[in-house]
């Protein structure tokens, strides 16, 4: 039954028809029919979906309207708004989880009969995983307030008959955090799992501030496991609850509170404790909680929230039990902090402080921290302490990270010295550091300040090897030159569109999804336009990637610049990332360098694109190339083909100067390299 109620803005209509904002809104200028506005604002719109879907069918620009995408626009469009819908949802899946033949007898008749009969029946799937008292994370939803959500969730049993309930709950959650990345503060998977991995084998698992519950999900692998956690925000606790419970067999326990003010999990003793917590909090309870028994290693300064979850963390763990926290750097060296590491050091609490490179975790532009630390079960003799830096593991680019390079050198620091309290030095990457070198009058545990440099520049014969290098790489730049361009004419070719050739076959487009599957490579707007290996990661979800193929042709759309990449064998493979558009030609029709080629002209792009305050979008569909056989496209597809070989190998010549120049300073600067 389709929620007539349910409206979609501007965004949403060009994700249904698979075009870009610019096309909506040439849409509303030349049809006088175009569904009017029935909600939003002057500059953002909204319309009925119903509406919407009717229109785009009449005029052949939809043929049906996606289950997931329908879905979606409900959920978006709900009357309480994405989180009740997510928490309805949530409930029924875990219903169609536990108990699928509940779901077939309730959901015959009507919907008013649906919404009187379905708070009973999810009372027995919730009661147990989330308690019978009257003030529970999930509570079941009464009759009244599930009566609004029945189209949708109708719409969510539909799409749960193909993936399963934890797939579609991961992908409507999933989507609701990509369309609203203000409001929430993300763990990436990638730092999750390594986060896990730190804290070793756990049975009870908690997390003070869990957020949309990462951290948690990277330790659930068992059954018997007891996993606990608290927010402050009581709508996200309910969402972390229900994606855990569907999740996993473990135990779920999530609280909705402040946990520094109000602990909900007092009496825990866990044997892991991970944390994400908020950053630079002022108002964290200082002023109430100044008699507090968890500050054991000293009363927080009111800038010092981070080191009162640190000491919340060791408060709720066992003896022995180990804690893994996320910092900003910045908690390492403050001088209004010293005191309390001084005091986790001598008691022997912290064991290890690890730089992360820039971009591993949000605020992305400053490096984080972890710090490892173990509540003590007796007093330390030789103590030491791990520092270890991953920053080196960051690639060129934005977000660029190599999260297994990471994995490799944190662990490869951290297992030796979790089994033997010390390891062996790696310049420039860890350092087991005795305790009493640490406690000075700054107690600064930054570890590029105590680790031993690493030869940066590699010596003279690495730079003498990086010069032949780029030498070489200069005479390619110089046998690739184009040659001396003929002075021609105006062409005046008939044209097409690439909308045009996608209506008549020629091509196909598609666009990048919000998922993809584990350990496949992704493909970002950055990568096209550096000229890169795919670099990207995206969260799992039950999404069908997008995944390119030798000969396709991907452009980005945003930015405003002119960029297409044809891929290749090597990059063949890889899932299409967000902000960009597919180009599959039909072989027989199309010579993909010919495509790439003209769709990479200035004027082609100008005219393609729509501006709003702060970005430039392309409407891919509306770039243009001549209309020409085959046998001629060909001749300009093999220029074209040159040219991106040209440019190619111009990058690689500017990499290598860059490392060289770099070299030098770094050689004459550690005594590797002399003046002469």
């Amino acid at each position: 039954m389709q929620d007539n109620g349910t409206e979609v803005t501007a965004a949403g209509i060009a994700r249904l028809a698979g075009v870009g904002r610019a096309a909506v809104s040439n849409w509303r200028r030349r049809h006088g029919d175009f569904p009017k506005p029935v909600g939003g604002t002057e500059t953002s719109p909204s319309f009925a979906l119903a509406e919407v879907e009717e229109w785009l069918r009449a005029q052949g620009k939809l043929a049906e309207v996606p289950l997931r995408e329908r879905v979606w626009q409900q959920l978006a469009g709900h009357p309480e708004g994405p989180v009740t819908g997510l928490v309805h949802a949530g409930c029924l899946l875990l219903l169609i989880h536990d108990r699928p033949t509940a779901w077939l007898e309730l959901s015959a008749g009507s919907d008013e009969r649906l919404a009187a009969l379905l708070p009973a029946a999810l009372d027995q799937v919730l009661a147990p995983r989330f308690g019978t008292g009257r003030v529970r994370t999930v509570a079941t939803p009464a009759a009244p307030r599930l009566l609004p959500s029945v189209p949708l969730l109708r719409g969510v049993a539909d799409l749960a008959a193909g993936p399963g309930a934890r797939q579609t709950y991961e992908f409507l959650l999933g989507r609701h955090l990509d369309a609203n990345p203000r409001q929430y503060t993300l763990t990436p998977g990638p730092l999750a799992v390594l986060m896990a991995e730190l804290a070793g084998p756990a049975r009870t698992v908690l997390d003070p501030a869990c957020g949309t519950g990462a951290l948690l999900r990277a330790v659930a692998a068992r059954p018997d496991q007891e996993l606990y956690g608290q927010d402050s925000a009581p709508e996200l606790a309910a969402l972390t609850g229900l994606r855990l419970a569907l999740s996993t067999r473990a135990t779920v326990r999530i609280a909705a509170g402040d946990s520094l003010r109000a602990d909900s999990h007092e009496s825990l003793h866990a044997d892991a404790v991970l944390c994400h917590p908020p950053f630079n909090e002022r108002n964290w309870g200082h002023d109430e909680l100044a008699y507090d028994s968890r500050w054991e290693y000293g009363f927080p300064a009111r800038t010092e929230s981070e080191l009162a979850w640190v000491q919340h963390a060791l408060a709720r763990a066992r003896d022995g039990g180990t804690v893994v926290v996320l910092m900003p750097p910045a908690a390492a060296s403050r001088r209004s902090g010293r005191r309390i590491r001084a005091d986790l050091l001598r008691r022997g609490a912290l064991r290890a402080v690890i730089a992360l490179p820039v971009g591993a975790a949000p605020p992305y532009s400053i490096p984080l921290h972890l710090w490892v630390l173990r509540r003590p079960e007796k007093p330390p003799t030789q103590p030491e302490v791990l520092l270890a830096d991953a920053g080196d593991t960051a690639g060129d680019g934005r977000g660029n990270i190599d999260w297994q390079a990471v994995r490799d050198v944190v662990l490869d620091a951290w297992r030796p010295f979790e089994r033997h309290g010390t390891a062996e030095e790696r310049p420039g990457a860890s350092r087991s550091v005795p305790v009493i070198e640490l406690l000075d009058d700054d107690v600064d545990l930054a570890p590029a300040r105590h680790l031993p440099p690493a030869a940066a520049s590699g010596g003279a014969e690495q730079l003498a090897r990086l010069r032949e290098r780029l030498g070489e790489t200069l005479r390619l730049t110089t046998d690739l030159t184009p040659p001396a361009a003929e002075q021609g004419r105006p062409a005046r070719w008939p044209l097409t569109s690439v909308g045009e050739l996608a209506r008549g076959g020629a091509l196909r487009l598609r666009t990048g999804t919000n998922n993809a599957p584990a350990r496949v490579p992704v493909l970002t707007d950055h990568d096209v336009l550096a000229g890169a290996a795919p670099s990207g990661t995206l969260p799992e979800g039950d999404e069908e990637p997008v995944l390119v193929e030798a000969g396709d042709v991907v452009v980005p759309v945003l930015g405003g610049g002119s960029a297409t990449r044809v891929i290749d064998d090597a990059t063949a493979g890889a899932a299409l990332g967000r902000n960009l558009t597919l180009l599959r030609p039909d072989p027989a029709a199309l010579d993909p360098w010919f495509l790439a080629g003209f769709l990479r002209g200035t004027a082609n792009n100008r005219q393609a694109s729509s501006y709003a305050s702060t970005a430039t979008r392309l409407d891919v569909r509306r770039l243009q190339l001549p209309r020409l056989p085959l046998d001629e496209q060909r001749p300009y597809g093999e220029r074209f083909r040159a040219l991106a070989e040209f440019e190619d190998a111009l990058r690689l010549a500017g990499r290598l100067g860059e490392r060289l120049v770099r070299g030098m300073y770094d050689g004459l600067t550690d005594g590797t390299v002399t003046p002469d």
